[in-house]
């Protein structure tokens, strides 16, 4: 069980793995030379477009955060933008007919700067930060305007929100823009929250559901279990022909699936290993947990 420092500098890498499982994944960002010709394979391995990956000279962005206090939650020790405090991004002209998005964890400059060169996706998902939330408050809020499904920790939720209820919490949340809001609360799950926008044929409040994570004998480096959550959940929304209610709930429990198989290993190296059969197993024992079977 990990219980000390933690570098972390592959998030979309394991967002883009994750999602992969399910559709075809095209990147955006930005790396070092640091980053090297076997770590874009870990992608290209796995058909994932890196042309929108664009190598400067310098260092990856990097984060460094500690579990010591409690592994559900990382508390943040340094977050170092390199690369990133002069990237402009460019779509490459082949992504311009993406249907789907996901702004990745980034300064929310940069986040505005790629939904603004794609404008007629269909969808878009995003996640942000305690950093972005505290030190970037007023351009997080233009990105929350964009988004129609946010994905935060709840420690992230309640201070986004200024609200220690996390159902109050999540109204504030949705009223700044977002259509709906997931949750992620580490080992104990991810709730999801919606509102009267959430879905285009429904307009009535739907009650929050929650999907509960895979109890693991041993949880090896719990860092990228949130980037694999979003791509799995993103992932599995993107194959889908529409957004229901049904479609939602279940990329909770594919989300809680990839992010089930991230921990078991240090960085990517488990999603690299993991199989499509090992997803729908998984996702079957997912399903046999959670059964609740009402007797007559």
């Amino acid at each position: 069980m990990p219980t000390g420092e933690r570098t972390c500098a592959c998030s979309s890498a394991l967002k883009s793995l994750a999602a992969s499982f399910f559709t075809p994944v095209r990147v955006v960002g930005v790396v070092g030379e640091d980053f090297l010709p076997e770590h874009e394979a870990v992608l290209t391995s796995k058909g994932i477009d890196v042309a929108g990956i664009e190598h400067a000279a310098g260092k990856s962005f990097h984060w460094t955060g500690s579990y010591v206090e409690n592994l559900n939650e990382a508390k943040t020790l340094a977050t170092d933008l390199n690369v990133f405090g002069t990237f402009a991004p460019k779509i490459p002209d082949s992504y311009l007919n993406s249907e789907y998005l996901f702004l990745a964890n980034i300064d929310p400059v940069l986040q505005l700067q790629v939904r603004k060169q794609l404008p007629k996706v269909k969808m878009v998902a995003g996640d942000t930060m305690n950093y972005w939330i505290a030190d970037h408050r007023a351009n997080l809020e233009k990105v929350l305007k964009e988004l129609d499904v946010l994905l935060i920790n709840d420690g992230e939720a309640r201070m986004l929100a200024g609200e220690p209820n996390l159902l109050r919490a999540a109204r504030e949340v949705m009223e700044m823009g977002p259509k709906a809001l997931v949750v992620k609360h580490g080992e104990y799950g991810a709730t999801a929250f919606f509102c009267d926008r959430s879905f285009v044929d429904t307009t009535h409040i739907t009650l929050p559901f929650r999907a509960p994570a895979m109890p693991l004998d041993e949880v090896v480096d719990p860092t990228g279990a949130g980037d694999s959550f979003a791509g799995g959940f993103y992932g599995y929304i993107a194959s889908q022909p529409k957004l229901t209610p049904a479609v939602f709930r279940k990329a909770m429990f594919y989300g809680g699936v990839m992010g089930s198989f991230a921990v078991e290993r240090f960085g990517t190296e488990r999603l690299q290993h993991t199989t499509k059969d090992e997803v729908e197993e998984r996702f079957r024992l997912f399903q046999e947990i959670s059964h609740l079977e009402l007797e007559a």
